[in-house]
């Protein structure tokens, strides 16, 4: 805070050599000279005094017969009668920080974290529904208001929170694997567990409804597993009515998965020349400049993309970007897979699939893979037997006894 002070109100930095330099240190203190950094050169000293206080140094030097001279001047009253000589630099840093001021009020980048059901393609294409993308006005956004939308558009989404950090819009979100969502209608009427696919139960945990089948069943795919429905009975051991609540059950299916991929024999490959043909571009909001110093066309080329966003602070962003579309040639060179290649290639394959396998939950038990030849192509066969967990929530297909005496009424009536 002091060095702001004395900068505002400028200062000077200078040498005092001559009979006594020490009384006049002393001298400046008596009559309130604020002195400050003061060095011994060992023939003068150095020092940094106020511009108020230099002006008032002429008694003093008198008195003690030393001399002054100014080293350095700094501070504002010093700054800007520079700056008045130099007129076309200030209006352009005004400019600039006048472009900034205005820039700082438009969100100029997205970002979205924790999604991996829905793609980032799909939000963006929401938000953009919703007015709102790269160029929107930061003071328009409604930021509780897109949070509730979030979650109101994707079922999938529990939890979603939404922030502004410079000119960067920060979403995150989170993700469950709840389809559909316990709400006061389906616990009204009622939720069945049906079968995704045909197996053998191998494991089963019920936690609410009414369970239609037990492990070792076999069922097919569309088959009511786990009842929405509670029977209610009468003294007779009649049902006199049902209790609706949504079935929820962790149901494990033995199914069985098969998986097959072509490859062909005979195959194209891409042989790089080495030579490349780069065009620098800018954008700027829509319009793209490009900058192609020589016209070098190539018959096949591979285009790769080098892009970066002007970026002032961390999340300071503006709404430029540049970079260059770099072309590589290339020709063409017939071949054709060996069967040590195309096997590893088929496995690598197989090893991608069964890792998404896993990732999703599913238990591989068996696999049985084969890997044959025709005049065209690699096949691989893959035959899994898996554990799986299954079951969809549906309406229920029971109806309340008074529904169907009301229904059988209104038929008699007719």
């Amino acid at each position: 805070m002091e060095k702001t002070v004395h900068y505002l109100r400028g200062y000077v930095r200078i040498k005092v050599w001559g009979y006594s330099p020490e009384r006049f240190i002393n001298l400046c203190g008596n009559r309130d000279i604020l002195l400050w950094d003061i060095e011994n050169h060992g023939t003068c000293y150095t020092m940094c005094i106020s511009i108020r206080g230099f002006l008032s140094l002429k008694p003093i030097t008198r008195k003690t017969k030393t001399r002054v001279a100014i080293l350095q001047r700094y501070g504002l009253p010093f700054f800007v009668p520079r700056m008045k000589k130099r007129s076309i630099f200030v209006i352009g840093l005004l400019g600039c920080l006048l472009f900034l001021h205005g820039m700082s009020r438009y969100v100029w980048a997205i970002e979205i974290t924790g999604n991996s059901s829905l793609t980032t393609d799909v939000l963006m294409d929401f938000l953009e529904e919703g007015g709102i993308a790269c160029g929107s006005r930061k003071k328009d956004l409604d930021i509780d208001a897109l949070e509730k939308a979030i979650r109101r558009e994707f079922d999938v989404v529990t939890w979603t929170s939404a922030r502004l950090d410079g000119t960067k819009l920060v979403i995150q979100i989170k993700e469950n694997s709840r389809e559909i969502p316990e709400t006061e209608e389906t616990a009204e009427q009622g939720m069945d567990l049906e079968a995704t696919k045909s197996g053998r139960i191998v494991r089963m945990v019920t936690r609410s409804g009414v369970p239609l089948v037990g492990v070792e069943d076999e069922v097919e795919a569309g088959e009511t597993l786990v009842s929405g429905a509670v029977p209610v009975y009468g003294e007779d051991a009649a049902i006199k009515d049902y209790l609706f609540c949504r079935a929820d059950a962790d149901i494990y299916l033995e199914c069985g998965y098969q998986y097959k991929e072509k490859l062909p024999v005979a195959y194209q490959s891409k042989v790089y020349t080495g030579r490349e043909h780069r065009i620098p571009y800018l954008r700027i909001g829509d319009r793209e400049l490009h900058f192609n110093v020589r016209n070098t066309e190539f018959s096949r080329s591979d285009c790769v993309v080098n892009e970066n966003r002007l970026q002032l602070l961390k999340d300071f962003y503006l709404p430029v970007t540049y970079g260059d579309y770099c072309y590589r040639e290339y020709t063409l060179s017939e071949k054709t897979y060996t069967k040590e290649e195309a096997k590893r290639i088929c496995e690598e394959k197989l090893e991608r699939l069964m890792k998404t396998l896993e990732e999703k939950g599913v238990e591989i038990i068996r696999k049985d893979v084969k890997i044959v030849k025709d005049s065209k192509y690699y096949v691989l066969q893959a035959d899994f037997t898996v554990v799986e967990k299954t079951g969809t929530l549906v309406s229920t297909k029971t109806e309340s006894p008074h529904e169907e005496n009301g229904l059988q009424a209104t038929k008699e009536q007719q």
